[in-house]
């Protein structure tokens, strides 16, 4: 398990694992009066939460199962990404895909957050690239069965 730096200048409990086997963490609303998304309507909602993560390290921002079925509210940028170098406050882009309107209160369960290793690349330029069975297939082209 790493250990991830925090401060936390909101009113909420820091993020925790609901479950020993939970990939993601619930992040929660932190502000001070009640956000109304109307439709289609899109807003940045503040946590209170910066962190410093390891090198080599993000974190994954992504939508909570349970709202976006129940109440079409999810990620816009899905997954959002915050780099190891990010020192700003973590904020979760949602957006309103029914035709309702939401209200996020404070403490609000918004978002679950993933703590994932990555690699970076380099790109190393050539002619062509090697054969494979696939090919040059995609979107659909092995079939809906």
């Amino acid at each position: 398990m790493i250990k991830i730096k925090v401060v936390n200048q909101g009113r909420q409990p820091l993020p925790a694992y609901a479950t020993p086997q939970s990939a993601g963490m619930d992040l929660r609303a932190n502000i001070d009066a009640p956000i109304r998304l109307k439709p289609f309507e899109r807003h940045l909602v503040p946590t209170g939460l910066y962190i410093a993560l390891p090198e080599g390290y993000e974190a994954q921002i992504r939508p909570r199962s349970g709202l976006a079925l129940k109440k079409g509210i999810t990620v816009l940028n899905s997954p959002g990404t915050v780099d190891a170098d990010y020192r700003g406050e973590i904020m979760v882009l949602l957006i309103n895909f029914s035709q309702d309107d939401f209200v996020i209160e404070d403490g609000e369960r918004i978002a679950q957050m993933v703590i994932a290793r990555h690699e970076q690349a380099a790109f190393a330029e050539v002619e062509e690239l090697d054969a494979t069975e696939r090919g040059m297939g995609g979107y659909g082209h092995t079939g809906v069965k």
